[in-house]
């Protein structure tokens, strides 16, 4: 993998772009939704708002040892998009989370963008472990994050468990 930038790659269904702040405008409406808040709080933001959180996403992380890779989820069918996957990684290892907006929960897209991910990040020699943290109650996430290859563990880190797929290179779970 680069450290310039995360790669595009594709689902069945769905084309995972690098997210860019141009995105802003229709990830505003696909991210409107309050309920998206239940678990990890805060609130919708306005155009104006993403579109600098976006511009500080695509500059990257000022730690050149970490790297912010984000990607919005077009849905190739009608071209629109549909939510946001993202992974920071350091060294072998990928933290990931995704987002899929109110209207297109239910269809199977965020459990196709995760696997996609995962799948995206390991086909590469430098990521060999992949976690997430979920809030315990969010069972559509747990849901999300087992579809992807990962499991739970008994680590917990603000309130949320952590799920990690075993690294490939040792077989440790």
């Amino acid at each position: 993998m680069t450290n310039h930038g995360p790669e595009a790659f594709a689902t069945q269904r769905l084309d995972a772009l690098p997210l860019r702040a141009v995105h802003a405008d229709e990830m505003a409406v696909v991210l409107a939704d309050p309920a998206l808040h239940t678990f990890t709080g805060g609130a919708p933001e306005d155009v104006d708002a993403l579109r600098i959180r976006y511009t500080r996403w695509e500059a990257g992380s000022p730690d050149p040892a970490q790297r912010w890779w984000n990607w919005v989820l077009r849905v190739r069918a009608d071209g629109r998009l549909a939510g946001w996957a993202q992974a920071t990684v350091s060294g072998p290892q990928a933290e990931i989370a995704w987002v899929v907006g109110t209207p297109w929960q239910g269809l199977g897209y965020a459990k196709e963008a995760a696997a996609g991910l995962v799948a995206h990040l390991t086909d590469r020699a430098a990521v060999r472990q992949v976690v997430a943290h979920i809030h315990p109650d969010h069972t559509a996430s747990a849901a999300v994050a087992a579809a992807a290859g990962l499991v739970p563990t008994d680590v917990w880190e603000d309130g949320e468990r952590r799920w990690h797929r075993p690294d490939a290179t040792s077989g440790a779970a």
